[in-house]
């Protein structure tokens, strides 16, 4: 058979072939072309004279500046007065080579020339070079050389940047240099990495002085913004009412007098001091997961992997720590029949943080449920003092320090979890009494404030008594528990984990857990699931974390170190500098 005869016949199929590196060939090419002024047919001119040769088609296929002006040009010459020179020739070779190196020393001006090009490729690259050379020293000249080109990207990053170092930037004299605008601005913010509300007076006080003249005018409206209440009443009396700068400043003693009466209602009120901007603590914008056991606090820091002791201090015997209320206001509550009335509070940002006493529940309930709904504490279910299974629920108004009753759920439930989800709040699993026995449950019912009414919700797919509950990114996880009939039995504790959807109003499995955990901690945060103790079939208290990544569906592991152990209770707060040592 012939070869022309053996290539018609339909036993041979097309076949594309792609030669990976003839593109680059191609402009390796056309590059050295443009070095040796080869058929070049356009030379860019700047300011100070220098030209700038290539190819017309190059620079319109790869520029999209380029692309808009040539049409309007006639001759050869372009100008292109607004670019620096050492710019110019960094991002034609770019185009050539798709390369381009980024220095301290050039950075600047490729920035604004890329901008103006529209090389959005060397302008990213410029952007991440400069989030990268970020320190205390240049921060506040990036921040302004950001503002100035419109770089909302570098804008946010050295910003956030400035905040979480502010008092290693306060040190240098970038700082001293801030307009009152800028200064305003800066320590307005409510997220703001600081030790104490004293750093943010002194810097305003040092700023002021570098310039007096010039800027005494504007310290009272500087003054405003700093947070005199929070600041002691010692250090107020000594180095702000005593301060030279303020005393002939009608405003600003309103402000220092405002500082010592706020001081003063904290001796005897905790939670319904008059709210304003002035004696609300600042935000570190850095969270960690603060932990109680029956004889220490520990808080961890999930993004340095640290355990560290807090200075809060931990109450002994058995209580349930709930979720902040108003981002600052953390309730425990005796979890033992004879003291489950008892309620105690800790304002985190107190100096130094201490339990005080509240307001007691209306009805004895051990092993309850609690959860937080519109800055309301709310208890649900439990053992009453007869040693009957309750289905009552009542809420904690902190805006009047009361305690109310709201209407019955529609199962007696103990030794349940609570999640809210979508502003509704969530009763799921635990015990019942069945005919003297006691029976887990499956069950869920959701609770809505506005109506003062409990409805069923879909049941889990096995029952769970002793559940963690977590709330992540608009899904419900029930985690763990325990599924015996009667403490008499041997307790079956779960490692499997399922989740309730409200879109689909289902739930269904995800990957299990390493280890089976009876009423663990669950604290949701940064997109992950922390899943901490809990005790397992034997009754043994459970020393490690384990991690849940929603996007792999996977569970990663890691030990809790020898001076964390039994943990009672956790919850996210922020990295603040009144309750946290280092």
């Amino acid at each position: 058979m012939s070869v022309n005869s053996a290539l018609t016949s339909n036993k041979y199929e097309s076949k594309t072939f792609r030669n990976g590196s003839h593109m680059v060939s191609v402009f390796e090419v056309l590059h050295s072309l443009r070095r040796d002024d080869v058929l070049c047919d356009i030379w860019l001119q700047t300011d100070d004279g220098t030209l700038v040769s290539g190819h017309k088609l190059i620079l319109v296929s790869a520029c999209p500046y380029f692309s808009h002006r040539f049409n309007e040009i006639k001759t050869n010459l372009f100008p292109l007065k607004e670019l620096d020179s050492t710019a110019l020739k960094l991002l034609v070779d770019f185009i050539y080579t798709g390369k381009i190196i980024i220095t301290e020393q050039n950075v600047k001006v490729l920035l604004p020339a890329a901008n103006f090009l529209q090389l959005q490729f060397v302008k990213d690259a410029c952007v991440e070079f400069l989030q990268l050379q970020l320190d205390p020293i240049n921060c506040l000249s990036i921040r302004a050389f950001a503002d100035l080109h419109h770089c909302s990207e570098l804008i946010s990053s050295s910003e956030t940047y400035i905040k979480k170092h502010f008092q290693d930037v306060i040190k240098n004299n970038e700082f001293l240099s801030l307009s009152s605008k800028e200064m305003i601005k800066l320590i307005s913010s409510n997220v703001l990495n600081i030790s104490s509300e004293e750093k943010v007076y002194e810097c305003v006080i040092n700023w002021a002085r570098h310039k007096i003249d010039d800027r005494y005018e504007s310290l009272s409206e500087l003054i405003e913004h700093v947070r005199l209440p929070l600041l002691s009443l010692e250090y107020i009396s000594v180095n702000v009412f005593q301060e030279p700068l303020l005393k002939n400043n009608s405003k600003c003693k309103d402000y220092i007098i405002e500082a010592f009466q706020l001081n003063i209602l904290k001796t005897k009120q905790h939670i319904t001091i008059p709210q304003n901007i002035r004696n609300t603590p600042r935000q570190s914008g850095h969270k960690v997961i603060l932990v109680f056991s029956n004889s220490k606090s520990h808080w961890y820091d999930p993004v340095t992997k640290l355990w560290q002791i807090s200075p809060v201090i931990s109450m002994r015997g058995f209580f349930v720590v709930l979720a902040l209320v108003k981002e600052r206001f953390v309730f425990a509550i005796n979890n033992t029949l004879s003291e489950s009335k008892s309620v105690k509070m800790l304002d985190i940002f107190l100096q130094p943080p201490c339990w005080v006493s509240m307001a007691r529940m209306l009805t004895t309930r051990a092993w309850a449920g609690f959860g937080v709904l519109d800055d309301c504490l709310y208890a649900v279910g439990g053992l009453g003092e007869s040693y009957n299974i309750l289905n009552s629920a009542e809420v904690f108004d902190i805006s009047i320090q009361k305690w109310r009753m709201i209407s019955n759920m529609n199962t007696t439930r103990m030794e349940l979890g609570v999640g809210v989800l979508n502003n509704l709040l969530y009763a799921i699993g635990g015990f019942e009494t069945n005919v003297n026995t006691l029976t887990v449950l499956k069950s869920v019912e959701s609770y809505d404030p506005s109506l003062d009414t409990w409805s069923p919700v879909a049941e889990m797919s096995i029952c769970r008594a002793g559940v963690g509950v977590g709330v992540l990114d608009g899904v419900m996880y029930a985690v763990g528990g325990h599924n015996i009939d009667n403490y008499d039995h041997e307790q079956e504790s779960l490692k499997s984990v399922e989740v309730y959807r409200p879109c689909s109003r289902v739930w269904s499995f995800i990957a299990d857990m390493h280890f089976p955990r009876n009423n663990p901690i669950v604290i949701t945060l940064d997109g992950l699931l922390y899943v901490m103790g809990g005790s397992n079939e034997q009754c043994l208290d459970l020393d490690s974390v384990e991690i849940y990544n929603p996007d792999t569906n996977t569970w990663s592991l890691e030990t809790l170190p020898e001076n964390v152990s039994r943990l009672v209770c956790g919850l996210v707060v922020d990295k603040s500098p009144y309750f946290i040592t280092t």
